[in-house]
């Protein structure tokens, strides 16, 4: 693996994806436009629809041997996802989400979970940059996964009842968006921009969105005030 400039990792594993899926997309939708982590970074137009691709989502785990690391590839309208899919091969995880069809784990629904009063532990899912730039005050049980995606599966699949990512791509959320809000979960921006729509001429590789969902506005509002930026 090589260090980026925005200090991610990239493998030739992450280059071969990238091409492999450029290509499929370019076979199956040649009038379509593709956004992706490795090969395109920029839009010059969002018609007739845009495919948001990671090729390798969780390039740290796979660097490392670990197992919880995967594809992200959404379909936007309108700069809109309107489509995500997401595969973790190693641990046999395929997610799914259409807008208006609801959210699926292995072709079984999903939603998320309000956490349980009776459960003194509650997931809350983070990565490995939350705590060295916020003070976190979320009472519940912290676990670090080493993927943006795979972070909001957990949320989306009543795992985890709060999930943050400090610093993702637009190619870390575009798929991970829609799952959360179509297994009934809330998803937003911590602050700044929205990162939905995608539009024209900026370049994607120099944007980070801090994203906070959780399984309820309620309990977004909460979290929200619990995550507070290091002076």
């Amino acid at each position: 693996a090589t260090l980026k400039a925005d200090h991610s990792f990239v493998t030739e594993v992450d280059l071969a994806a990238d091409r492999l899926i450029a290509q499929a997309i370019h076979q199956h939708a040649p009038d379509e436009i593709l956004l992706s982590e490795e090969l395109q970074t920029g839009l010059a137009s969002l018609e007739p629809a845009v495919w948001v691709v990671d090729p390798l989502d969780g390039t740290t785990n796979y660097s490392l041997g670990l197992h919880v690391w995967g594809v992200s590839i959404a379909r936007l309208v309108a700069g809109q996802p309107e489509l995500g899919v997401l595969y973790f091969p190693l641990i046999e995880e395929l997610y799914v989400a259409e807008r208006g069809q609801g959210a699926y784990w292995n072709s079984d629904p999903i939603h998320v979970r309000l956490p349980d009063p009776q459960q003194p532990w509650p997931f809350f899912s983070c990565c490995s940059r939350t705590h060295r730039r916020y003070t976190i005050t979320i009472p519940y049980k912290p676990r670090i996964l080493g993927s943006a995606a795979y972070s909001f599966c957990m949320l989306a699949r009543g795992t985890a009842a709060v999930a943050f990512e400090a610093s993702p791509k637009v190619w870390d959320l575009s798929a991970a968006w829609l799952l959360v809000q179509e297994a009934g979960g809330v998803i937003a921006p911590l602050k700044g921009e929205d990162p939905f729509p995608v539009v024209p001429d900026r370049d994607y590789a120099k944007l980070s969105f801090p994203t906070l969902a959780a399984a309820s506005v309620a309990l977004l509002t909460t979290s929200h005030q619990q995550i507070q930026p290091k002076q």
